[in-house]
């Protein structure tokens, strides 16, 4: 008589949704559309000309609890939505450089966000794979395509918060990693998942204690610098007939200058012989200032080299007319100073208006020999790298300036972020950074990345400041981003084998039947 069948095991099925609550309230479509976008949103605010540090961490927080138990293409497009709702607003500043631009990096670069959030894994292990993956996200928008556009990250958002002193350790992106671990702390509190949250405080509290017991730099001179900003409207474009106006403005601001100082630094390209200035008469207004006051006038030239060039750089002019040393800028910013794939480009936006020559690219080292020691040089575009920096101070820079050229771009943002970024660059480098523009905003950092003076928008006015000359090399230029890259990496790369190891058939199973 055969033997009676076995009876069914009972097998857990999972939890279906309830349809009326994926149609209504935060589990809806809109409602989901809603959370991006509020997450977005929180992170702009974070980031200057905001500012609003603490609209980070409840960014992230919603923006874990979007990716909680998600299938990866939900975590894919959700994470684009959040990012493009962050960058966009961030980024507006683009369009007065290139609307198409604008248009498209916005949502290329969320794609990298989009792509980090498919890359982690939806359960309790995204709280370890995300910050790094994010990290990860961040370092590609830096980088590419056409050299990357390293603004409006996380990193800028805490530059007034204790957070900003893990810069020394590993730069910007271990802040980024900071950010994203603390946020997800706020999200698993919010799930009274308390330990999970207490371990995420607790490793973002060590970091920083090694941040803060950091060796610093050694001081080896004091000197006095004069930053002169000579004012003007902002949104100009640079003009023939406005080549003298605003050398002349620099040249009486530069009148202001009532003690004897060290260095006098310009901004960017205020110094640009053409049709109504020539070279030699240019020269001699910059050789007039360097004698008047004496002391050596570190200058932003900006002078045509050929029908299809020119040359931005930065030159030092002593007091008897002698040009001793020069940097010419590496880091050009696309479609601003050069136009990638301009035939292509001119043939599909043949009514946007693109610069008529490309800057030719320096090659030298970012430093230059002055009087006072060797000052690190990172034209306009170039302080946001923190890489131009860190090459700097390896080749023995012991302070970092920034002569910048923002008179072009429209609202705050591109000025307001640029300090913060120089903020960074003084906290990773334990130096003084000095920024200065012809419109604004200019500025003195100390090595804690605090703001020592900053100048207004559009106004006239000559900074005098006392900065140290610093020598030694924090961590985080020694070793730059690496740190944080390879834990990216190996976060996500040990969260997938698991994942498959687990999915794996068993080579061995039990011939035997389960139990009732």
């Amino acid at each position: 008589m055969p033997a009676a069948p076995s009876p069914p095991v009972p097998v857990a099925e999972p939890p279906q949704p309830d349809a009326a609550g994926e149609r209504s309230g935060w589990s809806s479509r809109p409602g989901v559309v809603g959370r991006c976008l509020a997450a977005g949103v929180c992170l702009a605010g974070s980031v200057p000309p905001w500012g609003w540090w603490p609209l980070a961490f409840i960014g992230i927080a919603i923006l874990d609890r979007l990716l909680a138990d998600q299938p990866w293409k939900h975590r894919f497009n959700r994470t684009w939505l959040v990012a493009v709702a962050w960058l966009y607003p961030a980024m507006v500043w683009m369009w007065d450089l290139t609307p198409p631009g604008y248009v498209a990096a916005g949502a290329f670069y969320a794609a990298y966000f989009g792509a980090a959030a498919a890359l982690t894994p939806p359960g309790p292990a995204r709280r370890l794979v995300l910050p790094g993956a994010f990290a990860l996200a961040e370092l590609a928008r830096w980088s590419w395509p056409f050299g990357g556009v390293p603004l409006a990250h996380l990193g800028l958002s805490q530059v007034e918060t204790p957070l900003i002193n893990l810069a020394r350790v590993a730069g910007p992106l271990l802040i980024v990693v900071s950010v994203v671990v603390l946020g997800q702390a706020l999200s698993a509190a919010l799930d009274r998942q308390w330990r999970a949250g207490l371990i995420g405080v607790a490793v973002v509290v060590v970091l920083l204690v090694a941040g803060v017991a950091h060796p610093r730099a050694t001081v080896v001179d004091d000197v006095e610098v004069a930053l002169v900003q000579g004012g003007g409207p902002q949104r100009t474009r640079a003009s023939s007939d406005q080549q003298p106006v605003v050398l002349g403005r620099h040249a009486e601001a530069s009148g202001a200058i009532d003690r004897p100082v060290d260095l006098v630094i310009w901004p960017e390209n205020v110094v640009n012989p053409g049709r109504y200035l020539t070279e030699a008469d240019a020269r001699r207004i910059v050789a007039e200032v360097a004698y008047t006051h004496d002391a050596p006038v570190l200058a932003g030239w900006f002078v045509s080299i050929s029908e299809v060039n020119t040359a931005n750089y930065q030159s030092i002019v002593n007091p008897d007319g002698s040009e001793t040393d020069r940097y010419d800028k590496v880091r050009i910013v696309p479609f601003g100073e050069y136009v990638p794939l301009r035939g292509f480009v001119t043939a599909v936006a043949a009514n946007v208006t693109l610069p008529g020559r490309d800057v030719l690219p320096g090659t030298a080292e970012p430093v230059l020999d002055t009087p006072v020691g060797k000052v690190g040089i990172a034209i306009s575009w170039e302080g946001f790298f923190e890489h131009r920096s860190r090459h700097a101070v390896r080749e023995g820079a012991q302070l970092l300036a920034n002569p910048t050229n923002g008179s072009s771009y429209w609202l705050t943002q591109v000025q307001t972020q640029q300090v913060a970024s120089n903020q960074l660059r003084a906290v990773e480098n334990d130096r003084w950074v000095v920024q200065v523009a012809p419109t604004g905003l200019s500025a003195v950092v100390d090595p804690d990345g605090n703001l020592q003076q900053r100048t207004g928008i559009s106004e006239r006015r000559t900074l005098l400041a006392s900065v140290e000359m610093r020598e030694g090399r924090t961590l985080a230029s020694r070793v730059g981003p690496w740190p944080v890259v390879l834990y990216g990496m190996a976060a996500i790369a040990g969260a997938w084998l698991i994942a498959r190891r687990r999915q794996a058939p068993d080579p061995n199973p039990d011939p035997r039947p389960p139990s009732s």
